[in-house]
């Protein structure tokens, strides 16, 4: 099973609303997650980013791969250094 670090989509139309969540690459976007490490919401000034920094570097040490999306917001919070 190969485990990805996305976003789930939530909010109304035009009004996005995104949780950092740990899913199986397989599944569809908003299907069931194996756990919840975060939120963003772009449409707020300045943008809310909310992550728990602690989770998200263990799921990282265990293998799972952020998508590129992800990676940044993980970049602008300080949990990975690249």
């Amino acid at each position: 099973m190969s485990v990805r670090i996305r976003l789930k989509r939530l909010g109304a139309k035009k009004a996005p609303f995104y949780r950092i969540v740990v899913a199986d690459s397989r599944s569809a976007r908003n299907s069931k997650s194996i756990d919840e490490i975060g939120y963003y919401n772009p449409t707020t000034e300045p943008a809310a980013l909310k992550v728990d920094a602690e989770a998200a570097a263990k799921w990282i040490a265990n293998g799972a791969q952020p998508s590129d999306t992800v990676k940044a917001l993980l970049k602008k919070a300080g949990v990975i250094k690249d």
